[in-house]
Formats: structure tokens, sequence, C-alpha cells
């Protein structure tokens, strides 16, 4: 995800900055590295907490949705929060609630439990990411100073997710699944109580207007009709009238939404942000890529604990070629070349090399062997989305009114959750049909046990590739969009961010969080 920053006042006294600024800066990455690790470290643990709380495998995919659709739906009204409530007052109490999410979803003792928590944990982490990108746009006005604390910020978001693979895997192994929820706990308490005592925001900076109600409610209503629809057409059936009706719903609810922000006085998401081309482009594509993404995530994760019997541990680490696939391409290739080409010639191709690495996926046998086939995979994964994700987080906010930067990047934000709420729910449909057709057509000759288990694995295995098959055209579906609707030039290094009232272009510093 994505934040530009604009310069902001200094803290206290006129062009003094805080001096404890760099001690704040510790406990909001720390906070940051909370979220980050939460987004993978709950996918290792996902077989174990299935089995244990007896989730079927038609609603498995609601712990990561629960999570992923709460806080993309809520980002945008999470952010006005911030700027209503006031920003060290906001993250103070988003902490607070993640912790006490986690804490529920560690004691959960059925799905119901589970699903819950995950919500709340994504309702509260809509609180808290917005507002810890806040503190540090007013806490750090120096161009130079401010680089390096984003650059430390983003740094701490691409790692964490390796970290989280880790040590989700060796909670799950050596202590038991629900760890992964009680660790946030400690992350938590500590970076709370840090931030109440160490940070010091200016005073003025609230934004007061009248909060757009009936945005938050048709958007948030809208945008789980989506998912609820995706969810319920693996069980029912696509033209099960309920499925429909969700379908149905979700167009009219979001329809009314638009309407509704085209007339408020202070809408929650103002239109001008999202119908300029480039960043209705960059929403779309992320969006689509994200959508691939999240549901990749799942498969490989089932794939290597149940078919090739990984330990979790292992499979957090089997998913490391991956993440640093990311991190280079996006910091020595997406970094070193988003100032010398245009943005549309690093998006397009990086999302076709995602798509390449997807499509040698789509051999996955039971057999398979992790050097040949997932090894090779994963680095193309990585690397094409790290390529990819840079530019587009650059220019998703580049050119944008200064009052609305925050909502732009919010967009960003809320692009990548819901594509993740959508992915999830979309492909494991489409997997779960597959196997299911799969197994149906061949059990028959299977006359004994280990034969039928044989069919059930080939099935499965049947499943994720009939899935993959889709998320390979999702992917050259992204890079179609990127190409095609993105036609910003390179950026101008020498003068001002067009259109940010930004200075130079240190005005306005791209992160990548998650």
């Amino acid at each position: 995800m994505s934040e530009t920053v604009q310069k902001a006042p200094a803290p206290g006294r006129a062009g003094v900055p805080d001096a404890n600024r760099w001690k704040a800066l510790a406990f909001i990455a720390l906070a940051q590295l909370m979220v980050v690790l939460d987004a993978t470290i709950v996918n290792i643990a996902m077989p174990s907490a299935q089995q244990d709380l007896g989730i079927s495998d038609g609603n498995r995919q609601w712990i990561v949705t629960a999570y992923a659709l709460a806080f993309g739906g809520l980002l945008l009204f999470g952010g006005r929060i911030a700027d209503l409530w006031g920003r060290k007052r906001a993250f103070v109490v988003g902490l607070g609630g993640f912790a006490a999410a986690s804490a529920l979803g560690g004691a959960a003792a059925n799905e119901a439990m589970m699903f819950g928590a995950r919500a709340l944990q994504g309702a509260f982490g809509a609180l808290l990411a917005p507002a810890a990108l806040s503190l540090l746009a007013v806490m750090f006005t120096d161009a130079k100073e401010r680089a390096k604390a984003f650059g430390i910020y983003g740094a701490i978001a691409g790692g964490g997710g390796a970290v989280g693979l880790i040590l989700g895997g060796f909670l799950t192994e050596y202590l038991d699944w629900r760890w992964t929820f009680f660790v946030n706990i400690p992350f938590a308490i500590i970076a709370a109580a840090g931030a109440y005592f160490v940070i010091r925001e200016p005073e003025g900076g609230r934004n007061r207007s009248a909060l757009d109600i009936p945005g938050v409610i048709l958007s948030t209503l809208g945008l789980v009709s989506l998912v609820y629809g995706f969810t319920r057409a693996e069980s029912e059936g696509w033209s099960d009238s309920v499925t429909v009706g969700m379908f149905v719903a979700s167009a009219v609810l979001l329809a009314a939404f638009v309407i509704v922000e085209s007339k408020v006085k202070a809408p929650l998401l103002p239109l001008r942000v999202i119908t300029e081309r480039n960043r209705g482009g960059i929403y779309l594509s992320l969006g689509l890529a994200i959508i691939s993404m999240f549901g990749l995530f799942l498969f490989l994760t089932y794939y290597l604990q149940i078919v090739k019997g990984y330990s979790p541990v292992k499979t957090g680490f089997a998913f490391l070629p991956m993440i640093a696939g990311m991190i280079t391409g996006s910091t020595q290739i997406g970094t070193r070349l988003m100032t010398r080409v245009a943005p549309r010639l690093l998006m397009g191709p990086g999302f076709l090399v995602a798509a390449l690495g997807m499509l040698i996926l789509t051999r996955l046998e039971i057999g398979s062997s992790y050097a040949a086939v997932l090894l090779p995979a994963m680095l193309l994964l990585g690397l094409g989305m790290g390529t990819a994700f840079m530019p587009a987080m650059s220019l998703a906010t580049q050119g944008v009114e200064p009052r609305d930067a925050g909502v732009a990047s919010a967009m960003v934000n809320t692009s990548q959750q819901v594509g993740g709420a959508i992915g999830t729910a979309l492909l494991n449909t489409i997997a779960a049909s597959a196997t299911t057709s799969y197994i149906k057509d061949h059990m028959t000759g299977a006359a004994s046990r280990p034969q039928q288990q044989l069919v059930q694995l080939e099935g499965m295995v049947h499943g994720y590739t009939s899935a993959i098959w889709f998320a390979v055209g999702i992917l050259v579906a992204a890079a179609t969009i990127a190409l095609t609707f993105v036609n910003a030039g390179k950026p101008d290094m020498g003068g001002a961010v067009a259109g940010s009232g930004a200075k130079d272009a240190d005005d306005a510093v791209p992160v990548m969080v998650h």
C-alpha cells in the first residue's frame, strides 16, 4: 500500500522539529510490523485453526476475507476519523482495539468467534494504518529526514511479511496456532505506551468537517455484499437466488455511494480522485493483481502443508523466495528505473513477468519438485510484482491536489485490501468447484482406501491449477490496463511534483506499506 505525504507544519514551535521524533518512529514502526506480521502469520496457521475449530473448506477463506474486507472497507473512514480525533489518539485507540481483537481470535472457540475477531482486527487496523502514516508526516518535516524515516518504515513493511511467515511457522509448530494471535498483544502494548509518552502532535491539524456517514454505510455494505456473493457461489452455485441477490445489492449500493459522493459537501471519497486517468488505471490494475496474489497465497499454503506434507516452519521458509523477489524487484529494479522510464513501462512488463511465474504454477502436480516448479515461479512472481508496485505507488498520488493526497493514498490501500478479499473468495470458489467435479468423475474407479485418498489429493491440486489459470488471465488483464490507461511520462526530477503543491520532488515521498 502506499502513502504520499505532503510537507506538514513542524511540531511544536514553527521550524523546530520534535526532539523525540526518532523515538516515536521506533514505536510507530513497531505498530507497522505488528500489522504486517498479522497479514502473513495467520496464513501459516490457517490449516491448524481450520481443523481445531471445525471450519469447512467453503468457509475457511473468511479467516482472510473478514480481515481484508473490514480493513479495505473502512480505510477511508479510518483516515477521516484520525483527522477528526487527532492522529495520536486514533493511533493509540487503534492499537488497543487491535490487541483486544487479537486476544479474541486467540481464544476463539468456534468459527463465528474467529471470523468476528478477524473483522475487528481489520476495523482497528483501518484506524491504525492511516494514523501511523499521518504521524510520521507531521513529525518529520525535513526532506532528507523524512525520506530516511519513511525508508525505514517501508523496509519494515517489505521485510515484515517474511518474518511473519517464519514466525507463524514456529509458533504453529512448536506452541499452538493461537499464539499467532496472542503474539500481537505485547507488540501493541509496547507501541501504545511508547506512543502515549513520546509522541507530540501539533495543534490545529484536525479536519473538523462533518462525517460522510451515508458514504461510509453505503461503501461498506456494498463491498460486503460483493464478497459474500463470491463466497456463497462456492457452496450454492452462481445461479442461486441469494448469490445473485448479493451481486445486485452490491451494484445498487456502490452506485448509490457514487451518487452520494457526487452530492455531499465533504465526501468520504471525492470522485475527482478516481476519475483521473492515471490514478484510475493504477487502482484498477493493482486491485486485479492483488486478486491473483491473495488466492495464490491460500492455495500454496494448503498445497505445501497438505499435499506435500511440509511442516508450518518449512512452509514459512518455502515462501521466502517470493518475498526476496518482491524486495529485489522493488528496491533494485523499480526504484532504480522509475526515474528513467515511464511508469507503464515498468508496470506492464512487471505484471507480465508475474503472470509468467503464475503460468509455471499451472504445472503443479502431487509430485512436483519445489526446486523445478515452485522456486522459479515464486521468484518470477516476486520480481514482477515488486517491479510493478513501486512506480504504481509513486504515481498513485502524483499530481493530486493537496487536500486529496490522503484519500488518494487510502484508495491504493483500499483497492489492495478489497482486491485481496475478492481474490480469496473468487479463486477459492473456482478451485473448490473444480476439485468437486474432478473427484466426482474419478472416484468411481478408486476401489481401495489409498486410491481414494490419492484421487482426493489429485482433485485438490486440479482445483488449485484451475484457479491459477484464472489468476494468469487476471494478471494479463492488469498488465493490459496499466499499458493502456497509464499514460504519464517519466517523473521530472528537476522540478515540482505536478500539481501536488510540493516545492520539490522530495515533498512527496512514496512508501510501500501493507
